[in-house]
C-alpha cells in the first residue's frame, strides 16, 4: 500500500524504490521523487517553469489565416505578447453544422503552426532590394538626366547595360534601397513600356485570389486601370480540370469537405486527401464509420491507401483505362442488361444522352459529325442553330426541348431556358425504332505506330431526319464503350476477358495491372451504391489525375461514370475535384473590383500557359507537332502545323487571348485610326486583311512583342509554378541555364509562326516581385519588395472545403520597412500617375478580347465549325470569326485616383457574374457610409477604397454570397430567364443578411445560397455542386443545357476526343529518344519523373521553415522504388543527380518499398534556397522540381468560339501539364560541393 503526502496528495516517498539508479536519482534532486522513478515532483515557482510559461505569454489574441493556397483556409488565433508575435493556434469557434454532421473544427496542420516562425526568421524579407547591376546605372541615369522615364529608356535602350544586368540575375548582388527610389524605378518602366510598347507588354501574375482577396486585387486593379496584361493561373498550375468546362461549362465547382459524409461509396482517385487536404481528412475517417465504402487508386502505397477499405494500383496515367473499363460494366449491366430506373430517367433528363448525333462520310467509313438542330430541320427561329434536337419516344419525332443554348440569349427564350421536358419523354437509343443498323468508326489509341492510335469498327442504329442520319449519344457511347447489343453490326468484345477489344476490364489489365475482376467489381459496387441511395457514389480527385497532358480525357471518363449512374447534383454524390484553393465564394465584388470593372470593361486577361509558352521560348524546342496527336478519322487540319501554329490561329480566330496583342502599340492603332477618322476596329481589320499588322503570337521572338516589364506578387513563380524552369532563365531573363535540348530541326518548324534564327535571352527587362521571405523568384528578380504576412494585414480567404468565409487581421503591424500588398500598389500607383500626367496623358486603347463564355458570344461559331479568315475562308469579322475589338480610354494620370474609388459603371452597368445582372445602387450608398466618401479627383464622390480593409468590406458587399438581398435579386433576374419555380426561395430564407468585414473578424461566416454558384447551403445543408440543377432544372451553361457526353468542336473531332476515350501519356522516350550520357561505368536507369504535393510544406511554403525541416529531410530528394536504386547502386540518403532534355537536378535519395519501379517522385515544390549543391552535369548549381519539365499545349485545351467552348479567365485555355515526363537517374560519384 502506498501511502499519500497529506499536503499534496501525492505519493509518498518514504517507501524506499528499490534499486540504486532511483536511490541515486533521489541523491541528485531536491523534489520528490515517485516510487517508480517516472514522476518529480515541485512546488513554488522556479525559474524554469516561469520560463516555460513565458514562452506562451500573451497581451492580444487577433484572428487570422494562411494565404498559401491551400483548400484548408483555416482561421488561426495569433498569440502577441510586447508587439511580438509569439505563437498561433487553430481557432475552435466555427459555426457548427448541425448534429447530424461531424463539425469543421479544429483545422490545421504542422505546415500552418509553424508560420509564426517566418516573421522574424533569416529568410525574411525586411527592406526593398535592387540588384546591384541595374541600380549603379539607374541612379547614375536618373542623377544625369532627371527625368526617371527617360532615364529607364536609357538603361533599357543600351544593349551592353541591359544585358550585364540580366546576366546578372540569379547571381546575388542585391542591394538595400529604400521604398521612394525603388517604386520610382518601378513605375519609371512602367510607364516607358506602355509609351514606346503598349500597356499589353506589362504583366502581373499573382495566383489564387480565394487565399487573400484584397492582397490579389490590389494589383490586379493597378494592371486592370493601366491596361496591362494579367495571368490567368488556374489553367497554369494545372489544377483546372479542362473537362469541367467541356462537360459542365462550369470552371469548377464541388462539394464541401462535410459532403462527404452524406456518400455511400467514395473513390479516391489522385487526390491523396490526408497529405494535400489535411484539415478535411477527419471527414475521410468519419464517413467509414458511417457505412461508406473507401476506395484508393494510386501507383504508389501513398499516405491514404493506409485510411481506405480497398487499393487499385495502376501504372502512372493509366487510370482513363480503368475508368473506361468501369464504365464499359455499368453501361452492359445497369443500363442494357438490366436498366435501372434512376439512371435513365437522369441521363434523359440531365445529360446530352438521348440528343441526336449526325453522322458524316470518311474514307473509313461513317463517322460522328454533330448534334442535329432545329437549322437542321429547316426552322428559321431564333438561334435556331444552337437548339438541339431529341426524338420522343411517345411519338417517335424529333422534338426541340427547351433549355439549349438558343434559349438562353435573346428575347424569344426568356422563360424557356429550363430543363422541364413537360410532355416530352425521351428516346434514350434508336435501337427500337431504327430505320438501319450502320457501322461507325471510332478511335482507340492504345495501339498505332502513332499518338494518334487506330480505328475501331463499332454498330449503331440510326434513323434519317430531315435529311440526315442520325444517332443518339447513348447509342454513340455504347458503340464507344464496346458494349454489345443484337443486331449491330461492328467488331466487338467478346466478354469481359476479352482483352484484345477496347473497353473491357481484361483490355485494361494489359494496360493498368489492376486486375480484371477487381476492376469489374469496384464498377459494380459504385453502380449499385448509386442504384440504392439515389446517386450518392462520389469520386474525390486531384493532381495525381489532372497534371497529365491528356487529363481532360481521365477525367471525361471519371465524370462519365458519375453522370452515367446518376450522381452529379447530388448531395453526396458526383465529382469532387479538388486541386487548389480556387473557390472565391464573394465572387461578384471581388471579380468587378479586383479587374476594375467598376471603372471600364474589359481588362486584358491572359491565358498563362499560352502566354509562358511562347514567351519562354519553349515552343522552339518541339520534338513532334499536333499532326502526331491526331485520331486517323480527323480532317488533317493540323498536317504540317506545330504547336505554336495552333496557338497562334486560336488567337486570331478569337477562341483564346493573345497578349501582347499586335506588333504595334495599341495606343498607336487607336492614333492611326483617329488620324485617319475611322473606328479603331475597321482600322484594324484593314491592317490586317493587308498584312501590315499581325497579332504578336504569330512573331513572339520579334523585339516589339517581348514582354517587358512583369511584376510576380503572392507567387513563386520561379520556384514553385514554372513548368519548363530553365528555359524562363535562359529565354525570359537571360541568365545561366542548364537547358540541354536541341532546337526543332527545320523541316518541323512552324508554317506560320515566324522563326528567327537567333533565338533571344532576356526578354524581360524588370522583374518585380513582393514577398515576405527570400525564394527563388526573389534570387532571380531584378527588384525584391518586403510584403507584410499574412499576420500583418486585412484580408479575405474562403475554400470550396468548407462553407465559410473569414477575415486575415494584423496581429503586428508589417516589421522592418514591409508593407501590405495593397500599400505597396497604392504608392506605385501614386508615382505612376505622376509619371504619367507628362508622358502619357489619356489615351485611347484597344484591346483584342477573346469570344466570351456566359456571353451571346457562345453563338459566334455555329457548330464549333472552323473557318479562319487568313486562309481565305470567311470574312475577319470582330466578335464573330475573330476576336472581339474593344476601345478603353485610360487617364493615365488618374490611375492612382481610381484605384482609391468604387467607379461609376456599378451604378449604370451593374454587376453581371455567369449571365446574371444585378443591381447594388443600395450597397453602393451603403459602402459610402461604412468607408468613407472621396473628396475629391476622379473619384470624387464615389465610395471610398483606401484600405485593404474597404476592399474586403465592398466585396462582400457586393456578393451574393454575403448579401441576401443581392443573391435573392440574382435568382429573381435568373428565375426570369429560365422561366421555373423555387429558385428564389434559396435564397430568400436569408435576404435580410449581410455579412460585414466586421462580421468575419469575429468568427468565419457561413456564406449564402447565391445565383453566382450551383450549389445549395439553404435549410444548413451541405454544399454540393449542380444540385439546382437537378432540383430546379435550371441547364448547365453548355450547348444543349445538359451535362455532356459528347463535345462537339472540329478540333476535338480531329483529336479524336468526341466521347469519352483512352489515351495513354505521351511516349516521351519515342519522341526525345534515349537521354542518358552513357559514361562510361556510370549505371543510369530512365523512370517516369512526377512532382506530386508534398506531406512538409504546402507549394514551396514552409520547406526552409526550420520547424517543418525538423521533420523531414530537407533540401531537394527524390523518391525511389528500391529496385531501381539497386539497378544504380545507390543506397537510402546518397545523393543522386536526375537530368534530361530541359535541365538537371541534385538530390538526395530516398528509397522505398512504397514506390512502384520505373516511377520517382520530386515532391513539389523544392525551391532553390536549401541544400542545393553544383551538379556533375552542368558544373553549376541543382535546379529545382521543374528544371526536369516542359510546357507542352494541347490543341483542344485551346478549341473556342462555342457554345461551353468559350474562354473566361481561368474557366478555358491549356494547362500547365508536366506528368508526362522522363528522366535519367544516377548515382552521384564525385563530392558534394555547394
Amino acid at each position: 500500500m502506498t501511502m499519500e503526502n497529506d499536503r499534496t496528495g501525492r505519493p509518498s516517498q518514504r517507501r524506499e524504490a528499490g534499486g540504486w539508479p532511483l536511490a541515486a536519482r533521489r541523491l541528485l534532486t531536491r523534489r520528490e521523487v515517485s516510487a517508480d522513478g517516472r514522476a518529480v515532483f515541485g512546488e513554488g515557482d522556479p525559474k524554469w517553469e516561469g520560463f516555460y510559461r513565458d514562452r506562451w505569454a500573451h497581451d492580444k489574441v487577433v484572428r487570422s489565416t494562411h494565404g498559401v493556397n491551400c483548400t484548408g483556409s483555416c482561421s488561426w488565433m495569433v498569440y502577441v505578447k510586447d508587439g511580438i508575435i509569439t505563437w498561433e493556434h487553430q481557432a475552435t469557434d466555427y459555426p457548427s453544422i448541425g448534429a447530424d454532421c461531424p463539425e469543421y473544427e479544429p483545422r490545421g496542420c504542422p505546415r500552418g503552426a509553424s508560420f509564426s516562425w517566418y516573421t522574424y526568421s533569416p529568410s525574411r524579407v525586411r527592406y526593398p532590394y535592387v540588384r546591384g547591376a541595374l541600380l549603379k546605372p539607374w541612379r547614375e541615369a536618373r542623377r544625369r538626366l532627371g527625368d526617371p522615364v527617360a532615364a529607364w529608356a536609357e538603361i533599357t535602350g543600351d544593349p551592353a547595360t541591359a544585358r550585364a544586368y540580366k546576366r546578372a540575375r540569379g547571381k546575388g548582388g542585391l542591394v538595400r534601397a529604400d521604398w521612394d527610389e525603388v517604386v520610382e524605378l518601378i513605375a519609371a518602366a512602367h510607364v516607358h513600356t506602355i509609351k514606346t510598347y503598349g500597356p499589353d507588354r506589362v504583366a502581373g501574375f499573382s495566383p489564387i485570389p480565394a487565399m487573400s482577396m484584397a492582397s490579389y486585387a490590389s494589383g490586379a486593379r493597378f494592371m486592370s486601370l493601366i491596361g496591362g496584361t494579367l495571368l490567368s493561373f488556374y489553367d497554369w498550375y494545372a489544377d483546372l480540370p479542362i473537362a469541367s468546362p467541356q462537360v459542365f461549362g462550369d470552371q469548377t465547382d464541388v462539394p464541401e469537405a462535410a459532403d462527404w459524409w452524406n456518400a455511400g461509396y467514395l473513390i479516391m482517385w489522385g487526390s491523396n486527401i490526408p497529405v494535400t487536404r489535411t484539415p478535411d481528412a477527419h471527414f475521410l475517417t468519419e464517413t467509414r464509420y458511417n457505412g461508406t465504402k473507401v476506395v484508393a487508386v494510386s501507383p504508389d502505397y501513398a499516405d491514404n491507401v493506409k485510411f481506405a477499405d480497398e487499393w487499385l494500383a495502376p501504372h502512372p496515367g493509366t487510370d482513363g483505362a480503368l475508368a473506361m473499363a468501369m464504365g464499359h460494366v455499368i453501361l452492359r449491366e445497369f443500363l442494357v442488361d438490366r436498366e435501372v430506373p434512376h439512371f435513365r430517367d437522369y441521363l434523359r433528363t440531365f445529360t446530352d444522352a438521348p440528343f441526336l448525333v449526325t453522322l458524316r462520310e470518311h474514307q473509313r467509313g461513317l463517322v460522328p459529325d454533330g448534334f442535329l438542330t432545329a437549322a437542321d430541320l429547316g426552322s428559321d427561329e431564333e438561334h435556331a442553330a444552337f437548339k438541339t434536337v431529341l426524338l420522343d419516344r411517345a411519338t417517335g419525332e424529333p422534338v426541340v426541348p427547351g433549355g439549349s443554348l438558343g434559349f438562353r440569349w435573346g428575347e424569344a427564350g426568356r422563360g424557356r431556358w429550363n430543363l422541364d421536358l413537360g410532355g416530352t419523354d425521351p428516346e434514350l437509343s434508336l435501337l427500337e425504332r431504327a430505320e438501319d443498323a450502320v457501322t461507325v468508326a471510332l478511335p482507340r489509341f492504345d495501339e498505332g505506330t502513332t499518338e494518334g492510335g487506330s480505328v475501331m469498327l463499332r454498330g449503331v442504329p440510326v434513323r434519317r431526319i430531315g435529311g440526315r442520319l442520325v444517332t443518339t449519344v447513348f447509342d454513340l457511347m455504347l458503340a464507344q464503350y464496346g458494349v454489345a447489343r443484337p443486331g449491330l453490326p461492328g467488331t466487338w468484345p467478346s466478354s469481359y476477358e476479352d482483352a484484345s477489344e477496347p473497353y473491357t476490364p481484361a483490355w485494361q489489365e494489359t494496360i493498368t495491372s489492376v486486375p480484371a475482376r477487381q476492376a469489374a467489381r469496384i464498377a459494380r459496387e459504385f453502380a449499385r451504391n448509386a442504384e440504392r441511395t439515389r446517386g450518392r457514389s462520389m469520386i474525390a480527385m486531384g493532381a495525381g489525375t489532372n497534371h497529365w497532358f491528356h487529363s481532360d480525357t481521365i477525367y471525361r471518363a471519371f465524370l462519365a461514370l458519375t453522370t452515367m449512374t446518376g450522381c452529379q447534383g447530388v448531395s453526396g454524390g458526383g465529382w469532387a475535384h479538388y486541386v487548389g484553393q480556387e473557390k472565391v465564394r464573394p465572387l461578384t465584388g471581388f471579380q468587378h473590383l479586383a479587374f476594375a470593372f467598376d471603372w471600364q470593361r474589359p481588362t486584358r486577361h491572359m491565358a498563362g500557359t499560352s502566354y509562358w509558352y511562347l514567351n519562354t521560348d519553349q515552343w522552339r524546342y518541339e520534338a513532334f507537332g499536333p499532326e502526331e496527336l491526331a485520331s486517323p478519322l480527323g480532317a488533317g487540319r493540323f498536317k504540317g502545323k506545330a504547336f505554336a501554329d495552333c496557338l497562334a490561329q486560336a488567337v486570331r480566330l478569337g477562341w483564346t487571348p493573345g497578349h501582347p496583342g499586335f506588333n504595334r502599340n495599341p495606343l498607336v492603332l487607336a492614333d492611326e485610326a483617329a488620324a485617319q477618322g475611322r473606328g479603331v476596329a475597321e482600322h484594324i481589320v484593314d491592317e490586317l486583311k493587308a498584312g501590315r499588322l499581325a497579332f504578336a503570337a504569330e512573331d513572339p521572338d520579334d523585339p516589339v512583342n517581348f514582354p517587358r516589364v512583369l511584376t510576380v506578387w503572392r507567387a513563386n513563380l520561379l520556384g514553385s509554378s514554372g513548368k519548363g524552369n530553365e528555359y524562363f532563365l535562359r529565354h525570359l531573363l537571360g541568365t545561366d541555364a542548364a537547358v540541354r535540348s536541341a532546337e526543332t530541326p527545320p523541316g518541323e518548324r512552324p508554317e506560320e509562326v515566324v522563326w528567327r534564327e537567333e533565338a533571344p535571352e532576356g526578354k524581360l527587362d524588370l522583374l518585380v516581385t513582393m514577398d515576405f521571405r527570400m525564394t527563388s523568384t526573389g534570387l532571380l528578380a531584378d527588384v525584391v519588395l518586403p510584403a507584410a504576412t499574412w499576420y500583418e494585414k486585412d484580408d479575405l480567404s474562403s475554400t470550396d472545403m468548407h462553407p465559410f468565409v473569414h477575415a486575415f487581421t494584423p496581429a503586428i503591424a508589417p516589421p522592418w520597412q514591409a508593407r501590405t500588398d495593397y500599400d505597396a500598389f497604392l504608392a506605385i500607383a501614386d508615382t505612376f500617375s505622376e509619371l504619367a500626367a507628362e508622358h502619357l496623358g489619356t489615351r485611347t486603347d484597344v484591346l483584342a478580347v477573346p469570344l466570351q463564355h456566359d456571353t451571346p458570344d457562345e453563338l459566334a461559331q455555329p457548330g464549333g465549325v472552323v473557318r479562319d479568315w487568313k486562309a481565305g475562308e470567311c470574312e475577319p469579322v470582330p466578335g464573330r470569326t475573330m476576336p472581339k475589338l474593344v476601345v478603353v480610354e485610360r487617364d493615365y494620370a488618374a490611375v492612382a485616383q481610381k484605384m482609391r474609388a468604387i467607379g461609376p459603371l456599378l451604378d449604370t452597368l451593374g454587376t453581371t457574374t455567369k449571365g446574371v445582372t444585378v443591381h447594388p445602387d443600395r450597397e453602393i450608398e451603403e459602402l459610402r457610409r461604412r468607408c468613407g466618401t472621396v473628396r475629391d479627383g476622379a473619384g470624387a464622390g464615389r465610395p471610398a477604397l483606401a484600405t485593404a480593409a474597404d476592399m474586403c468590406e465592398a466585396i462582400l458587399a457586393l456578393s451574393g454570397t454575403t448579401n441576401g438581398r443581392l443573391a435573392t435579386e440574382g435568382f429573381r433576374e435568373l428565375q426570369r430567364r429560365t422561366g421555373g419555380e423555387g429558385l428564389v426561395e434559396l435564397a430568400s430564407e436569408r435576404e435580410g443578411e449581410r455579412i460585414t468585414f466586421a462580421d468575419t473578424r469575429t468568427q468565419p461566416r457561413a456564406v449564402m445560397t447565391s445565383y453566382e454558384w450551383s450549389g445549395s447551403e439553404t435549410g444548413g445543408r451541405r454544399y454540393s455542386p449542380f444540385v439546382i440543377n437537378t432540383e430546379h432544372k435550371k441547364p448547365w451553361h453548355t450547348l444543349t443545357g445538359r451535362q455532356h457526353f459528347f463535345v462537339q468542336h472540329d478540333w476535338m473531332a480531329e483529336l479524336g476526343e468526341q466521347l469519352p476515350v483512352y489515351r495513354p501519356p505521351l511516349n516521351a522516350i519515342r519522341h526525345y529518344g534515349d537521354e542518358r550520357l552513357h559514361e562510361e561505368g556510370r549505371a543510369e536507369v530512365t523512370v517516369r519523373y512526377l512532382t506530386p504535393h508534398s506531406k512538409w510544406s504546402i507549394h514551396s511554403e514552409y520547406q526552409d521553415n526550420a520547424y517543418m525541416l525538423a521533420l523531414s529531410r530537407g533540401g531537394p530528394v527524390i523518391w525511389m522504388s528500391t529496385a531501381d536504386a539497386e539497378k544504380i547502386g545507390v543506397k537510402d540518403n546518397e545523393w543522386i543527380e536526375a537530368y534530361n532534355r530541359n535541365g538537371v537536378v541534385a538530390a538526395r535519395a530516398v528509397v522505398t518499398h512504397r514506390m512502384p519501379e520505373g516511377t520517382v517522385y520530386m515532391y513539389h515544390a523544392k525551391d532553390r534556397t536549401v541544400n542545393v549543391p553544383k551538379t556533375e552535369v552542368s558544373g553549376k548549381r541543382g535546379g529545382m522540381h521543374n528544371s526536369l519539365t516542359r510546357l507542352l499545349v494541347k490543341p483542344t485545351h485551346l478549341a473556342g468560339g462555342y457554345a461551353q467552348l468559350t474562354y473566361a479567365f481561368n474557366y478555358n485555355g491549356p494547362t500547365g501539364n508536366q506528368r508526362d515526363e522522363v528522366t535519367v537517374v544516377r548515382r552521384r560519384v564525385r563530392r558534394v560541393e555547394y
